[in-house]
Order: C-alpha cells, then structure tokens, then sequence
C-alpha cells in the first residue's frame, strides 16, 4: 500500500522498488565492483555533507584529498567553518542541498526528522545514510530503510558505515579498504561506488536495500570469527593448567607435604602454554584430513561437508594466530625462569649439596645435548610460526600468489607441526618411561599432548601415498565415484560406429 510520508513535499513519488536482477541476488552477496569497466573517475564533481561531527569532518578532508568539490551543511556554519579544510564551503543546510545531487546524511538517525524542512528541496537526490546503531538489531528497520520512509522522493544508499573516521582521514592504505553498499537503485549505487572507488577503496554490492540492516551490525559485532577460537583456547588452557597443577603442586603437598604453591603464576603456565600451542596448531590441519577424508569415503567432492566441519575449516587462520600466541608466550616465559628467585635459590641449594658430596663433575653427556636438540627445535619451530602468522596478515597474503600461499600455509606449516613434534619428543626423551613421573598414576602432560599431532601427521603421510593422492587429486579435480560418461569414437570412415569403441570415463 503506498502512503505518503510525514516529510514528503506532497508527491507520491516512492523510492523505486527492487528490479528482478535485485531479487535474483542473493541477500548478502558480495560483488565487488572495483572491476567493472563502465565505471569512469568522478572527481571534480560536487558532493554534499550534511553534519559537522567527527565523521563528517574526517569524509569531507578525504573527499577533498580525492579532488570532489565538497559543500558542507551545518546549522551553526561560522562556529563549524574552522574544523573542516578550507577547500570545503561550509554553509546552511539549505544552501548545501541546493548545490549538488549526492549527499552524505552524517547525522544520527534520532536527529534525521531535523531534515525534513529540506525535503522540497531534495527531492530526486541521492542521499547516502553512512549511520550506525548503537546494538544489533536494535530496531526492526535499519537506519537507511528509515531515513527512506521519511524522503520517499529521494533515493537513499547505504554506504560507508562500516569504514571509521581514522580510516578515512588516514586513507584506504591504513585500513578496511572494503565499503559495502547497498540500495534499491542501481545507477545510485553505480554513483555511490564510483565515489568510494576515486577514494581509494573498494566498493563491494551488498545488493538491494534490505541487506542494510547486515551492513549496521557489521561494525557492532566484537570479533565474531574469534569467539569460536578463542573459547577453544580457553578451554585447552584450563585442562592443561588443571592437570598440570595436580602433579606439580597438589601431588607433593598430599605425597610429601611440600608448599610448591610458588610454581602457579610462572612454572605451571609455562607448562600449560606449549601445550595449548601444540594441540592448537595440530587443531589447524587435523579439519583438513577430516574433509579429504569424507572425500575418499564418498568419491566426490560436491558432498557438503557437515556445518560443524565447514566451520572448523573456516576458523583455521584464527586457530593458527592463536596457537603462535601461546607459543610466543611460552617463549617470554621460558626466557625469564632463571630470573625467578626460586630459581637462584633452588641453583645454590644445588651447589650446597654437591659440595657436601664432593661431586667434582656433575657433567651428564645424554642431557646436554637433549636440552641443546630441545631449544634449537623449538626456536626452528617458533620462527616457522611466526612466517604462518605473518603471511596469513592480508596485507602480506595480498602481495602473494595462490601457490606461494599454499606453500607457506600447507607446506611449512605441516613442516612446523612436525618440528614442533621433535620439539615435544626432546622434551620427553626417555622420561615417558620413568616411573616416578606419573603423579596419581597421570601420564606427563607433553604426552597427552601428542595424541591428536601424532595422528595428523600419521594421516597426512598416508595421504601422501601415490595410490591415495592421485585418487583425491582426481577428486578434487572433479571426477566422482560411479559416474560414468560414455564416448562414441568414430570409425576412419567419418562414421560413428556400435558401442564396442565406446569409452567410459
């Protein structure tokens, strides 16, 4: 049912509705439009601001840097006029809206029924709503459908909300370069696009005006794709301390009534971080045998993978990210140990007691070079890490090709697990087999951590055999188990002959 609005000038002219190109879109879909050949420079043309807070200073310096012509509309245009660049022309609303065709609405949505003195004169403008709300889906409409309803003749964009004031005054090179857009009209998207484009950013579709709403809780939400990670380390984190504080802290208070209570804040953590490290990174490759393995079981690779494992493959690069914290942890906390005082004190109570026993030479060839293998391993193995962790930044993978992705990402970072398997075997050496070492019969914590590395490199080096790697490189390639395609060859004669010289694929 078409209604007029409060705010129209008495025309039933209503923001133009969704094409059947829009509706064959899919909700979110991100088309960038960085590519499209029909989209020509637009500098020098005049744009309009209307707002004077911080990101409406910050969009008309980057406007103005980009070479527009920019027109800012102010109510208080001589108190204003001083924080924004001289090139910009800082007058009335009114007179603002009457000098261009593109507006970027900076205001907040509770203050957009203070623009409706304007609407005569916006009529058949494009208005770009750049506001944010303040929760996620605080409200049923989003800001720009709202802002829609009260200009009905104008035609409103969503755009750049999702891009922040330090963003623009800095430049695209020094943060999100994606702006997302959306609208019901596609030529004022062309327009908006454009515009982001000469900017230095790169504009992305989002489609018609009802993926808005998405585009406002995108800024809002804190670290969605960490959540899952993030909790999977905590998680690891409390196992292993719990663990580690019964057999170093609780087993000699109960078996031998010693305070080790010193241990929690340095020893123990570093005995917990590696072994988060290791079972993370393991966690990184272990979904990837998981899908190669229902690839083999099932013949094809068109089979969707269970919505638990596509989403453990998509939280691999956090995975990673956070397996090399620990592990950069662990490497702060190694280097301090001999700092603690327990430590100097523990180091002459040692002396003290080989000088009573006159032990001349406490030199023990087997330890020496174990603890030698174990640091080196384990500096290899960290500075393997940090070239995952570097590589996987976006500005460090952009300037990279897919295989030399693949070969840092897949390659060295199996490498890395395997180093960090030797690196966990030195520490352990021949102890697994002590007896003494399993406090209320637990096994050492290193090697509980083996389990699941252990069974990723097993199945990594199965894979890796001709007869099942040619087969999943044919999977992958396309060809699928009991799907056949029949080939008639023709004879010499040009003829197509029987099916005896047919051939199934």
């Amino acid at each position: 049912m078409d209604t007029a609005s409060p705010c129209s000038p008495g025309s039933d002219a209503l923001q133009p509705g969704m094409s059947g190109r829009d509706m064959a879109k899919p909700l979110l879909g991100h088309q960038t439009i960085e590519g499209d050949a029909s989209i020509t420079p637009a500098a020098g043309r005049t744009i309009g601001v209307l707002g004077s807070g911080d990101f409406a200073r910050s969009l008309a310096i980057r406007l103005v840097c980009s070479g527009f012509k920019v027109v800012v509309g102010s109510r208080n245009p001589r108190r204003k006029a001083g924080l924004f660049p001289s090139a910009a022309e800082v007058t009335l609303q009114a007179e603002a809206v009457k000098k261009t065709d593109i507006i970027f609405v900076a205001v907040f949505r509770e203050h957009y029924s203070t623009l409706c003195d304007l609407a005569d004169v916006l009529v058949g403008k494009i208005l770009v709503d750049v506001s944010n709300n303040t929760e996620i889906n605080h409200r049923k409409e989003s800001n720009a459908e709202y802002l829609a309803s009260l200009f009905p003749a104008c035609t409103v964009v969503k755009g750049f909300n999702v891009v922040s004031a330090w963003t623009l005054q800095s430049g695209a090179r020094d943060g999100n370069k994606q702006v997302l857009i959306c609208s019901n009209n596609q030529e004022a998207k062309r327009t908006v696009a454009e515009i982001a484009q000469v900017m230095g950013f790169t504009p992305v579709d989002m489609g018609c005006m009802s993926s808005a709403s998405e585009i406002e809780n995108i800024p809002l939400r804190l670290l969605p794709a960490w959540k899952i990670p993030i909790f999977l380390a905590l998680g690891l984190f409390i196992c292993f301390f719990t663990y580690n504080l019964i057999r170093q802290v609780i087993h000699p208070y109960i078996r031998e009534q010693k305070n080790k209570l010193y241990k929690i804040p340095i020893e123990v953590v570093n005995t917990t971080l590696p072994c988060v490290a290791y079972v993370m990174l393991s966690l990184v490759y272990l979904p990837g045998v998981l899908a190669a393995c229902s690839q083999l079981y099932y013949g094809t690779k068109y089979r969707r993978f269970p919505d638990w494992l596509d989403q453990w493959l998509q939280h691999r690069k956090q995975i990673g990210l956070l397996s090399f914290f620990c592990a950069a942890l662990h490497a702060v906390y190694s280097f301090c140990l001999p700092m603690r005082r327990s430590h100097r004190y523990q180091l002459i109570e040692t002396a003290v007691k080989q000088a009573v026993e006159k032990k001349m030479n406490i030199w023990v060839e087997e330890e020496v070079w174990r603890m030698e293998i174990y640091i080196s391993v384990g500096i290899i193995a960290l500075g393997l890490l940090s070239l995952l962790a570097i590589t996987s930044l976006p500005s460090i993978a952009n300037s990279l090709n897919w295989r030399e992705f693949s070969f840092i990402q897949s390659t060295l970072g199996f490498i890395a697990l395997v180093i960090s398997t030797l690196h966990t075997l030195t520490y352990g050496w021949s102890r697994a087999f002590d007896e003494n070492q399993y406090k209320f019969y637990l096994p050492p914590t290193y090697t509980l951590t083996l389990l699941v590395p252990c069974t990723v490199i097993l199945a990594k080096v199965i894979f890796n055999l001709p007869c099942i790697q040619q087969r999943l490189q044919r999977i992958r390639r396309g060809w699928e188990k009991g799907r056949y395609v029949k080939f008639v060859l023709p004879s010499a004669t040009g003829e197509y002959t029987s099916g005896e010289t047919s051939s199934n694929v």
